[in-house]
């Protein structure tokens, strides 16, 4: 997820204690004081309370060789998954030339990593997302919170206003290159296929990110995750092994769950633009919500575990959030394929082919239709 650069969502930012990134931490707190007076979309709390926590996550880095070499209490399985992120590191610089810098080649030792309670919205009878704007990132369709209450005060807030609202938490993030992000403690829990693919998904971040373009950047680094994953596994095991396999037979669940969403969107399209009273439209999408929700659950029980609604109120919000990293993958995996298999260069030109149009996801389809 990318990181909303002074308040947004997805905030991670590398720490050690050296003096360059001493000073880089006073410099940030000097710049989100003055954008303090200068940012009408976000409060002075909100943007100091912000500047606080990234700076403690930057002040608590630590290399991770460093850790490797010195210390003399970690298993062998943390051992390996940190041995295993230098490795994708490598790998996503040379083999598919992410601009890497620093990213992921510490971890933070906070004590307490803070938790980010990310806010999402939109109207009761359209599928278009609220957008928040922040400096450098422009227009995102989501907002982070370090508190939760803050979170819910502002979906409440939300609400009144007549939008349907989703708050969940967020289990990585970036900030674009503009700091080196760290690992943070709790991804060391995940197995190494999903911690490969969250890294390379962020590692994405910091190679190519379009302003207001949220769905776009979320769903085509989802599309470099995965894809690089088993790329990475693929080199490192052979394609015939069973942890490249896996990581496969993750791709295509979530290329079938992606199918599910758009199915979705195209079902509650047609309920919104039709000519039907905006009573009759709030009447007919909660149940067609609850149909959806019980389609979702008779697809296979492998893909249930990918994303899984089981226990969410469906509404507009969550279709978005999911659809933000969802959308069009199946568009993304046919290039991919149109371009022999060669992941560097499809995303060489999904990103090229973005930069030059004002609706990317129209510009890439034209090309897979050709």
């Amino acid at each position: 997820m990318a990181c909303q650069i002074l308040g947004g969502v997805n905030l991670r930012w590398r720490m050690s204690r050296d003096k360059p990134t001493y000073f880089r931490c006073r410099l940030l707190l000097v710049f989100l004081i003055i954008l303090v007076c200068l940012l009408p979309a976000c409060s002075p709390a909100y943007v100091l309370r912000a500047g606080y926590e990234e700076a403690k996550i930057l002040w608590y880095r630590k290399p991770i060789t460093d850790i490797l070499r010195h210390s003399t209490t970690l298993d062998a399985p943390t051992r390996d998954k940190l041995q295993t992120v230098l490795r994708v590191r490598q790998f996503a610089e040379k083999e598919l030339g992410f601009r890497v810098g620093g990213s992921y080649s510490s971890l933070s030792e906070l004590p307490s990593p803070p938790t980010i309670h990310v806010v999402t919205a939109a109207p009761r009878t359209r599928l278009e997302s609220y957008t928040w704007w922040f400096p450098i990132v422009g227009n995102v369709a989501y907002k982070g919170y370090f508190d939760a209450e803050e979170a819910r005060a502002e979906a409440r807030l939300l609400e009144t206003e007549g939008y349907d609202t989703y708050i969940r938490t967020a289990a990585a993030f970036s900030t674009l290159g503009w700091f080196a992000d760290p690992l943070l403690p709790h991804l060391l829990r995940y197995d190494a296929q999903t911690l490969t693919n969250i890294v390379l998904h962020e590692l994405f971040h910091n190679t190519f990110y379009l302003s207001g373009q949220t769905a776009f950047n979320e769903s085509l680094a989802n599309f470099a995750g995965h894809r690089g994953a088993i790329a990475f596994f693929a080199q490192e095991n052979g394609e015939a092994d069973a942890v490249t396999q896996q990581v496969q037979a993750t791709w295509e669940r979530e290329l079938a769950v992606s199918q599910f969403f758009e199915y979705a969107r195209q079902r509650l399209t047609a309920l919104y633009t039709s000519s039907l009273a905006e009573e009759e439209k709030l009447k007919q999408r909660t149940s067609l919500f609850v149909q959806l929700q019980e389609e979702f659950r008779h697809l296979p029980g492998a893909v249930r575990q990918t994303a899984d609604l089981a226990s969410v109120q469906l509404n507009n919000a969550v279709i978005l959030q999911y659809l933000m990293y969802l959308q069009d993958l199946g568009m993304f995996e046919r290039l991919y394929t149109q371009n022999n298999e060669d992941l560097r260069s499809t995303l060489q030109r999904i990103s090229a082919l973005a930069e030059e149009a004002d609706e990317p996801f129209a510009a890439v389809r034209t090309k897979v239709q050709a």
